[in-house]
């Protein structure tokens, strides 16, 4: 097989997946505060102590994901326009 013949397929499978992912779980953990909600900073003596609210998930921990935000920019424009 030539490399490209062997690469479309390839891409179609990860597309797929990545779609199968969006759908079943359209949040993921937010990768500032790694699903925490907040940072994490240590006091003087080294022990881990919570830090200040994560302002890119707004504390929650979960983000949405660029393949679920891009359908529902998707769904939204597409709605707005067949009224």
């Amino acid at each position: 097989m030539t490399p490209i013949a062997l690469a479309i397929p390839c891409l179609i499978l990860v597309t797929l997946g990545y779609s199968a992912l969006c759908a079943a779980s359209p949040f993921g953990t937010c990768r500032k505060c790694h699903g925490f909600g907040f940072a994490m900073t240590t006091d003087r003596k080294g022990w881990p102590k919570r830090g200040k609210s994560c302002r890119r998930c707004r504390a929650t921990g979960k983000r949405i994901r660029a393949g679920r935000w891009l359908f529902n920019r998707a769904q939204r424009i597409y709605r707005e326009g067949t009224r």
